[in-house]
């Protein structure tokens, strides 16, 4: 798991950039279909996107801590679970609260969530297809150490 860690921190990185892109985007498309409800709109709807994407990589990083980076720990399944539990609450609270709002364009918070959510996902598959992550841990021979537990 340790060697998935620079995967994970480069997905926050590549995310971030994205969001920015479709923040300046949406807010430039909200502008012209709904004037200032539409840009605000774009905004919320990119950063909720964004922190909710967000807290599952982080919620992995910080995860792998204190489970040692075994995956199969219950430290690290609590972890993720409650992740997308608070992902989950902070989802319906938010949804409450914006539907009756008179500044929300309801099309331009949805389509901004949408794009970041597809945009995310392409994000994730290129930084996964592209990273240099090793299947298994397998000493070589003549390497100094196994890594097993009779060193």
């Amino acid at each position: 798991m340790k060697s998935a860690l620079p995967a994970l921190k480069r997905s926050l990185i590549y995310n971030a950039w994205l969001a920015l892109g479709i923040a300046v985007v949406g807010s430039i498309v909200g502008w012209f279909v709904a004037g200032g409800a539409g840009v605000a709109s774009a905004l919320v709807g990119t950063a909720m996107a964004a922190v909710f994407l967000g807290i599952t990589a982080a919620s992995i990083i910080v995860a792998s801590k204190p489970s040692r980076s075994d995956m199969l720990s219950p430290a690290f399944f609590g972890i993720i679970m409650g992740g997308w539990l608070v992902k989950f609450v902070i989802f319906l609270v938010l949804v409450f609260i914006l539907k009756d709002q008179a500044w929300v364009q309801s099309v331009v918070l949805f389509l901004s969530i949408v794009v970041a959510v597809i945009g995310s996902l392409v994000v994730d598959v290129l930084v996964v297809t592209r990273a240099r992550v090793p299947y298994v841990d397998v000493a070589l021979p003549g390497s100094a150490s196994t890594g097993g537990p009779n060193d």
